[in-house]
């Protein structure tokens, strides 16, 4: 046997000596920075208050611009940059009633990343 392979170890310390130690996790599977970074743009898309705002409005049901405005209290230039930033990042999408767009979710993945943040900050109130 190698000298490296002889070691010992102290009372309690090193391999199987307490129970309670818990091996390091194995590392997770490598992301394509590509995929990071994309992850991390819509990260930011949804870091801004009120477009977290929007996106609770949003989960209920499809809203306009000014339905957006009296339920937030915020001005309509506001919400229309806020809905631009998170119409480019693919969290929500328009669709044309007349004169007016409804703003929908484009999918549940991201009202649950929203959610679950706001749950979570409530939780530590």
């Amino acid at each position: 046997m190698s000298a490296a392979a002889q070691t010992t170890h102290a009372p309690g310390v090193g391999p199987g000596a307490d129970d309670d130690h818990h091996p390091a996790p194995e590392p997770g599977p490598t992301r394509d920075p590509r995929t990071l970074a994309a992850a991390g743009d819509l990260l930011r898309a949804l870091a801004a208050p009120v477009r977290i705002a929007i996106v609770l409005q949003l989960l209920e049901h499809s809203r306009c611009v000014h339905d957006l405005v009296d339920a937030l209290g915020v001005t309509q230039p506001l919400i229309s940059q806020h809905l631009r930033v998170l119409k480019a990042a693919g969290v929500v999408e328009g669709e044309r009633k007349g004169r007016e767009v409804l703003y929908s979710l484009v999918d549940d993945h991201l009202a649950h990343i929203v959610v679950d943040a706001v749950a979570h900050v409530e939780e530590d109130t």
